[in-house]
Parts: structure tokens; sequence; C-alpha cells
């Protein structure tokens, strides 16, 4: 029985249709070939920022996801691999798009290969992953692949040098998933809220520490 990957894919395209998520697609498509040629089955999850527009404003606010928010952020915790693509705004990924990755946990991303991607209308916009994109990811622990695909609304109409680029960017983020063996398998992730739920630390233990004061270095 061949085992079973799971790729989420969170498009931030604000139209419909969009080419952001059209690159989604393209992107989704070619990770699933890629993973299935290493004899590993694929599951995935489309993200649609869009319609979660109103719930991360509300999150921001409240500090408490709707049902349909938490199901798309448990979605991108438990997953082997992200793709994660935005439209350019002011030289930089859009404001929804970092909405959504403002409210993921700190440690949800550690060590989870991400394959980033932009859309524009020109290619100007063409080092947004780089300059944007790239250390935002890296901030958040996460493993970027090594090619990042932007795609202007031309490269839509060449088709063959964009479809490169995608399969390239799919076979990197293949290799990264079809290696693990669960979500961050290959660095220990943080602890996150509900760990320390899990397992909290007893009153006569803060106590304990309270009372012995901070180290002296």
């Amino acid at each position: 029985m061949s085992e079973t990957k799971s790729i989420v894919v969170v498009s931030a395209g604000l139209g419909v249709p969009s080419s952001t998520k059209l690159l989604a697609d393209m992107l989704a498509d070619a990770t699933v070939s890629a993973i299935g040629s290493r004899g590993a089955e694929v599951d995935v999850r489309h993200v649609e920022l869009r319609d979660l527009a109103h719930a991360l404003t509300d999150h921001l606010l409240t500090g408490f996801p709707t049902a349909d928010l938490k199901a798309a952020i448990d979605a991108v915790h438990d997953a082997d691999g992200v793709i994660a693509v935005t439209p350019v705004f002011s030289a930089s990924y859009s404001g929804l798009f970092k909405t959504f990755f403002d409210v993921l946990e700190q440690g949800v991303l550690d060590a989870k290969p991400v394959l980033a991607a932009a859309t524009a209308g020109t290619a100007r916009h063409s080092l947004v992953i780089e300059h944007a994109m790239r250390p935002l990811f890296s901030y958040l622990h996460a493993v970027v692949v090594p090619t990042g695909v932007f795609a202007a609304t031309d490269d839509f109409a060449g088709g063959s040098e964009l479809r490169k680029r995608v399969d390239r960017a799919a076979g990197e983020l293949a290799a990264l998933v079809a290696g693990s063996h669960g979500p961050a398998a290959a660095t220990p992730a943080r602890k996150l809220v509900e760990d320390e739920f899990a397992s909290p630390t007893s009153f006569e233990t803060l106590l304990k520490q309270a009372s012995e004061g901070p180290p002296e270095y």
C-alpha cells in the first residue's frame, strides 16, 4: 500500500477567475504528478483566502478563528508540504496573503517544505519571491524550495517557459515531501499552545521556579 502525502495550496487571488488561482492549480497538478512518480499518493487541499477574508479580519481582532478558518489553519499544520501563491500588490505579497500567515501560530511551518509563487501584470515584479516571500517563510522556519515561480500575464500566453519553471519547482517540492515521514519530520517542532494545554506545568512547579528567581550568569 502506497504512502499518502498531503499538500495544501494557499491561494490569495481576489478575482474569479484569477491568474493567481490558475498558477496555483498548475503547481498543484505538477506536484501531484511529481510525487506520484515517486510511488506516493497525494491528498490536495485548496485554501482560497478570498473566501476567508472576513474571518481573517475577525481573527486579528478577536483572536478566535471561525470554523472554516480553523480548518484551513489545521490543514496547513497537518500538511507535508505547502504551495503558497500570491498576487503582487505594491511590490510585495498581498495583505490578505500576509494576514493568513500572521494568524498561524509560531511553529506551524517549522521545517515544512514550501513552494513560493507569485503573479503580476508585468515582469517588473519578478523579484518579489526573493525579496519578500523567501524572507517571510525563512522567518517562519519553513524550508523554501530553491525554485520560486513568478508568472506575469504574458507568461500564461507563452506557455512552455512557465511550464518548465512549474515542473522544476514541483519536482523540488516533491523531493522534499516524498522524503519526509510526516509534517516537519526533519526538525523537532516548537511547542504550540495546544501542546502546552495537553501537558501543562503544575502550579507547584511554577511556584518553585518563581521562588528560585532568575538564573545567574
